[in-house]
C-alpha cells in the first residue's frame, strides 16, 4: 500500500528499485508510467524478475549489482525503492554513499525494514544509529510508518527526500 499511495501522489519519473528480488514492484512501477531499473544480488531473482517483466510486456532494465556498489547504475533517479535491502546489509555507509550518487535533487528513498531486538546483537535490522547516519547524510525524513513484519519484528515505512 505504501508504494501505491506514493505512486497516486507523485508524478511518474525515473525509479530505480534496490534489491528488486522478483521484480513485482518493478512491474508496478512499469505499469503506472515509470522508467525502472531493478537490480539484486540474486542472479535467480534477476532471472524470474526478467520472465515477469516479459510476461507481463513492460520494459525494465534488470541486472546482477551489489547495493554497496551499484557499479552497474548511471544517471540519477526520482525514487529509490528499497524494500528489505538496506536493513540487512552490513556496510550501510557505502550503500548511503552510492544512494546519494544516484538518488536526484529533490528525489525520493521510500524505504521499508525491520528493526532488531537490540543493537547488540548481529545479524539484520535497524538500529537508531543506522537512522542517525541517514540523517547525517543530509536526507530529511519526510514520513515514518511504524507497524509489523511477517514474523511480528518491529518495521518501518520510511520516506525520505535528498535535498
Amino acid at each position: 500500500p505504501e508504494l501505491f499511495e506514493f505512486i497516486q501522489t507523485h508524478p511518474a519519473g525515473r525509479a530505480i528499485d534496490i534489491g528488486c528480488g522478483t521484480g513485482t514492484s518493478v512491474i508496478t512501477l512499469a505499469k503506472t508510467g515509470w522508467q525502472v531499473t531493478g537490480f539484486d544480488f540474486a542472479a535467480r531473482a534477476i532471472q524470474i524478475a526478467k520472465h515477469k517483466a516479459k510476461k507481463a510486456n513492460i520494459q525494465a532494465s534488470l541486472f546482477t549489482d551489489d547495493a554497496t556498489r551499484m557499479k552497474n547504475i548511471t544517471g540519477q533517479f526520482d525514487l529509490a525503492l528499497d524494500l528489505g535491502c538496506f536493513h540487512g546489509l552490513e556496510n550501510k555507509a557505502d550503500y548511503l554513499t552510492q544512494l546519494d550518487r544516484i538518488l536526484a535533487p529533490n528525489g525520493f528513498w521510500l524505504m521499508y525494514g525491520f528493526f532488531k531486538a537490540s543493537s547488540h546483537l548481529s545479524g539484520p535490522g535497524l538500529v537508531d544509529a543506522d537512522i542517525n547516519m541517514i540523517l547525517a547524510r543530509g536526507l530529511t525524513l519526510l514520513s515514518r510508518k511504524d507497524g509489523f513484519d511477517k514474523r511480528e519484528r518491529p518495521s518501518a515505512w520510511f520516506l525520505w527526500q535528498k535535498k
